[in-house]
């Protein structure tokens, strides 16, 4: 069984298009220990959700791990950890924090709750959710 997570960034940094130009990225330069340790927990085959944050706001798309158990290339100390991701597929219409933030059903997802962690987890009945969402 996968897990269910989601990673944010800015747009105009590294946008959802970019990882679909790209095919496959690292995800390097997380430096929060709560996100460190679930880029840490993630293994081949997890889902996540990409959303863009700053501008946008909002779940655009779905990714998975590609390799697991990597450290950041970008730490010269070499200890923060790090995954490859590649785009699974765009979500139908996009999910924004708007959205979100008004469902009861997802008054618990980190993504508002700690809404500056970076790389959280999601619960799978709130992946099931959001996905109904994106197809409305």
């Amino acid at each position: 069984m996968p897990s269910y997570w989601l990673i944010k960034s800015e747009p105009f940094k590294y946008s959802w298009d970019d990882l679909c130009r790209d095919g496959e990225t690292i995800w390097d330069g997380v430096r929060n220990h709560r996100a460190a340790n679930n880029l840490k927990a993630m293994e081949i085959g997890d889902r996540l959700f990409y959303y863009h944050s700053n501008k946008g706001l909002e779940i655009v798309g779905i990714a998975e791990v590609s390799e697991a158990g990597l450290i950041d290339p970008t730490d010269a100390e070499g200890k923060w950890p790090t995954v490859k991701v590649k785009p699974v597929s765009k979500l139908d219409n996009p999910v924004t924090l708007k959205a979100i933030k008004a469902n009861p059903e997802l008054d618990r997802i980190e993504l508002v709750r700690l809404s500056r962690l970076s790389v959280g987890v999601i619960t799978r009945e709130e992946w099931d959710k959001i996905i109904a969402m994106s197809q409305d």
